[in-house]
């Protein structure tokens, strides 16, 4: 089975079978975890908090995969978008979303089923691989996303000088974050299976 291939047959499988009551639970759960992480963040001039949410996002979808982590995240942006205040600083509201960083928050969902992808391409060497790239392909898309929503809203930025800030302030970090997430999440993921 190659790389295609892994994707689209796990993909149609957690499409056909539903969610166990175990696995809401699960997502309810996680969801918690990412509103706690996102309260570690430091303020920053430009607006934009240096946070560890990323971190968040890509440990929680390593551990449940590709679904349920997409689940949870979305479940974390629908509680955050009405008013908790569960985002960075203990935001909460549209106002998150539609603000400086709300570009970052829209594309979690989409690096959270880009982290939680579980290649099974019969490589070992492959399958570590994948699972490394597609994390840090997430957090690259997660950047562009954000950087574009930062860089219309701000005003006094251009999309180079938003693009050539974050090379410096938060792509590194995120890539590590998000490597160090993936390294803690897959031996949490094979514990909880076995508990479970």
């Amino acid at each position: 089975m190659n790389a295609a291939q892994f994707s689209q047959t796990d993909t149609a499988s957690a499409v056909k079978r539903p969610i166990s009551t175990k696995e809401l639970v699960l997502t309810g759960i996680f969801a918690a975890v990412l509103a706690v992480i996102s309260q570690i963040s430091i303020p920053m001039p430009t607006g934009v908090p240096i946070t560890i949410q990323i971190f968040g996002v890509a440990l929680v979808s390593t551990i449940l995969g590709s679904r349920l982590g997409f689940l949870a995240t979305l479940v974390y942006i629908l509680l955050g978008s009405v008013g908790l205040p569960i985002f960075a600083n203990f935001q909460g509201g549209l106002n998150s979303l539609f603000g400086f960083t709300g570009g970052y928050i829209w594309a979690w969902p989409l690096m959270a089923l880009l982290c939680g992808i579980r290649p099974k391409t019969g490589s070992k060497h492959l399958n570590t691989f994948l699972t490394f790239l597609f994390p840090i392909l997430g957090t690259l898309i997660n950047e562009t996303i954000g950087g574009l929503q930062w860089a219309a809203l701000s005003g006094d930025m251009s999309v180079w000088g938003v693009f050539a800030y974050s090379m410096v302030a938060f792509i590194p970090k995120d890539i590590i974050l998000t490597v160090i997430a993936v390294v803690i999440g897959i031996p949490l993921r094979r514990l909880i299976s076995r508990q479970l």
